[in-house]
């Protein structure tokens, strides 16, 4: 972090919104996260270093943005609604270490938005595409070192769930990195209040994923099956999921000395490493 940082003005989305004729977007699932609590706690779990790159999805209009521009050498803020381009480029006038880009971060080629691949993401963004971004970053090329997310509080615990309640999600990310819940922030904290609480998820990626990229398209079609019919064992959703007959998926099973009777939510990624193994 940089020393004598520069003093950070409360930000009041409502009034700015008002200057400019404009509404929140429920579309575009825009809640704009105006608690300075909150937003310095997201700066702190994104461990920003002077050197860092930092990309930023849904800046909206700024609230953290100028967090992390205080912090890192250079910010990339990918903001998808037109309406909010000029208001956001007010309130980050005394930034000018900041690139607004104008799309969907969906449809973006990351290695086109940051300039080094040891980068950092930070963002508050819309519920309704948690899992996508999440997917779209850890897929990306180059993946950055840490992520750190304000996502629905349910949604974070979901993720961070040990063998015994995982789901296709939570795989999804720890085979990719180390979750944690850094904290957890009130609906009141945003501008409009949504109708559930939000937590700070952060992610620090690994070196490598824990299965060998050889086996991730495996493991990726393997546990889509497994949680394809999660209230059945994995004998019938691995039958249904990979179009094999039971006794093939008792066999898969067994010979990665995993149990028929178990469900998929019980498996660690490393008995899924193990299947991956004995079915490719």
């Amino acid at each position: 972090m940089r020393l004598n940082k520069p003093a950070i003005q409360p930000l009041n989305a409502a009034a700015v919104l008002k200057r400019h004729r404009l509404r929140a977007d429920k579309s575009l699932g825009q809640n704009f996260l105006q608690d300075e609590s909150a937003l310095e706690k997201i700066a702190a779990a994104a461990e920003i270093l002077e050197d860092d790159c930092v990309l930023e999805i849904g800046p909206g209009l700024g609230s953290l943005t100028r967090h992390l521009a205080v912090a890192a050498r250079h910010v990339t803020a990918v903001e998808l609604d037109r309406d909010l381009l000029i208001p956001l480029q007010a309130v980050l006038t005394p930034h000018h270490n900041v690139r607004v880009v104008h799309g969907d971060i969906l449809e973006q080629n990351i290695a086109d938005l940051v300039d080094r691949p040891n980068y950092i993401v930070a963002a508050n963004i819309p519920y309704n595409i948690t899992s996508a971004i999440i997917r779209h970053l850890l897929e990306s090329d180059p993946k950055p070192r840490r992520v750190v997310l304000t996502i629905q509080k349910e949604v974070a615990e979901r993720i961070c769930a040990q063998p015994g309640d995982l789901s296709l999600l939570a795989l999804s990310v720890q085979v990719y990195g180390q979750p944690r819940i850094a904290a957890k922030i009130p609906a009141g904290a945003f501008h409009p209040a949504p109708k559930v609480d939000s937590a700070i998820l952060r992610i620090d990626i690994y070196d490598q994923p824990l299965i060998p990229n050889e086996l991730l398209g495996s493991f990726f079609k393997l546990i889509r099956a497994g949680f394809g019919q999660k209230r059945k064992t994995l004998r019938n959703s691995l039958s249904a999921g990979l179009h094999i007959s039971p006794s093939q998926a008792e066999d898969l099973l067994t010979s990665a000395h995993i149990d028929p009777m178990r469900r998929a939510e019980t498996l660690s990624i490393e008995e899924w490493k193990g299947i991956c193994e004995v079915w490719v």
